[in-house]
């Protein structure tokens, strides 16, 4: 049976009881339908549901008629928290740990005690769900083979530069979150500091008013640059020119693997399709080897 079909026929069936351990629930970053069924069960069966704000948690649950008792743990209390949700969960407890959207950790407190509880050897479970970052790059159009998320950068302008410049040499798209009132400092500190790069503003993802804008940055920091926007926002830059340049040793390398099974147009598309390369670049290439070869023959 396959995984989709086992899927299928576990939500026909009744629910089971849920293992003890700490659930690290996902939830949904706009569209409340993005919540998926095994987060639903978890949420309805759960001992009680750990949360960064309940005012917050509190619609969502009331959305799908959930009543569930719910505990706060946040940056402010968690010192004096942790302990008790560790003693709860050492007793076997089911706890279900969201944030107040998306995937909990990702910017979100909770690190600490996933760790603690890993270090007394307690279950913990990830559910799967909404995340901005991972959102946002599927629809931005920027290369989602090697990214990195940095989450939010520091509000002080110096201290925000010297982030860049740790992540300037970064082989991979960036990812950041960022408030609306400090996109547009932002975005012109990216501009300097990364140089000319394509990126994307992704703002309000999965919700009534959704915009993604993709240009260089500096479009980006010009078209930013007055009253800033509403809503939740995501900044994704490309990575270095020539982190996603192939150099001519890739380039001869595939050349190698196709040239003798094709002829030499038919393997100069194939490999600038799958290097983005020009094809007149990789079809001289492609000479230059035709003609180390024959001369190595002879």
């Amino acid at each position: 049976m396959t995984g989709l079909a086992e899927a299928a026929e576990s939500v026909s069936m009744s629910d089971p009881v849920l293992a003890p351990g700490l659930y690290v629930t996902a939830t949904p970053i706009g569209n409340a339908a993005d919540i998926t069924l095994r987060a639903l069960n978890i949420l309805r069966k759960c001992d009680a549901i750990v949360a960064e704000d309940t005012r917050i948690t509190s619609r969502l649950l009331a959305l799908y008629g959930i009543i569930r008792p719910l505990l706060v743990y946040n940056d402010h209390n968690g010192r004096s928290m942790r302990p008790k949700l560790l003693d709860r969960l050492s007793s076997g407890a089911v706890l279900a740990l969201v944030s107040d959207a998306g995937t909990p950790l990702l910017s979100d407190p909770g690190h600490k005690l996933v760790r603690e509880a890993r270090d007394r050897g307690l279950p913990v479970f990830p559910v799967p769900g909404a995340s901005a970052a991972l959102a946002a790059l599927s629809a931005a159009g920027l290369p989602t083979d090697h990214f990195f998320f940095a989450g939010f950068l520091p509000v002080k302008p110096g201290e925000r530069r010297s982030a860049l410049e740790r992540f300037k040499a970064v082989p991979a798209t960036l990812i950041f979150y960022e408030s609306a009132q400090r996109l547009a400092a932002s975005l012109a500190d990216m501009a300097e500091v990364l140089g000319s790069r394509d990126a994307a503003v992704a703002r309000e993802i999965t919700k009534l008013h959704e915009e993604f804008r993709r240009a260089p940055l500096l479009e980006l920091a010009a078209a930013f640059a007055g009253p800033p926007p509403k809503g939740e926002i995501v900044v994704l830059v490309g990575p270095p020119p020539d982190a996603t340049a192939p150099n001519a040793a890739q380039i001869d390398a595939l050349l190698k693997l196709a040239l003798p099974f094709m002829p030499l147009n038919a393997a100069a598309a194939l490999v600038a399709q799958a290097s983005g390369s020009g094809r007149r670049t990789v079809y001289l290439r492609g000479l230059a080897l035709k003609g180390k070869a024959g001369s190595d023959e002879t």
